[in-house]
């Protein structure tokens, strides 16, 4: 446990002092919001019913952005070689790394959404419902992606490939996740409980496929 927690540890700082992974999706989520209104025009109905999805598309985009980084340093640099070779399990150092990559990247950017959203004419009553389906949703989405950059692993063009092999699993997330913002009572917890299931699913299976990968890359 002291060495996950090492790991996790050494994941946020390097995350903080490099600031490539957050600074880069933050900046791709603010040019989304601050041109999308440019785009569809100022029509204040349209953005407002338009807001929730196009927060949520924006956000899992910029997840997928640095979704490379989640293992790609830790090759370049042999430090993935001496993780398999640590007493802890591949599993839990993948859970790891994807926790550190939530922490960094995906639940900033998962908290500051629904207020970014003002830009889009979000209405207020969902902020919260919105807040909350994103924080449960995003976990799930660094966990997904750590399965893509984990096949992805020392490969040209691995973002482009990421996409490719993890938009798919992310379609369920982006469904329930918009059905939590309806605002409608009667579909904000079911849809919020199933996020929840998702991400529990993820949290047991993301690991053991992304270990499965990096073991098929480092025998």
């Amino acid at each position: 446990m002291k060495l996950l927690l090492a790991l996790l540890r050494r994941d946020l700082i390097l995350a903080a002092r490099q600031g490539g992974g957050v600074g880069t999706a933050l900046g791709f989520f603010l040019t989304v919001l601050v041109l999308l209104p440019i785009g569809i025009g100022p029509d204040q109905v349209t953005l407002q019913r338009l807001a929730p999805g196009i927060l949520w598309i924006t956000l899992l985009l910029s997840v997928l952005l640095s979704a490379d980084r989640i293992f790609q340093q830790d090759f370049e640099d042999g430090s993935l070689e001496i993780m398999v070779m640590a007493p802890a399990s591949l599993e839990l150092v993948a859970l790891t790394k994807a926790i550190a990559h939530w922490l960094s990247t995906s639940l900033p950017l998962s908290i500051a959404a629904p207020f970014l959203g003002i830009l889009l004419n979000l209405r207020t009553e969902i902020i919260w419902p919105l807040t909350l389906a994103m924080v449960l949703g995003s976990s799930a989405l660094s966990l997904l992606a750590s399965i893509g950059a984990s096949l992805t692993l020392n490969l040209r063009r691995g973002g482009l490939l990421i996409s490719i092999l993890v938009l798919p699993l992310y379609v369920p997330v982006l469904v329930f996740g918009m059905s939590a913002t309806t605002g409608n009572p009667e579909v904000i917890a079911p849809s919020l409980l199933i996020l929840a299931a998702i991400t529990l699913a993820s949290l047991v299976l993301a690991p053991i496929a992304a270990a499965a990968a990096l073991r098929a890359y480092l025998k």
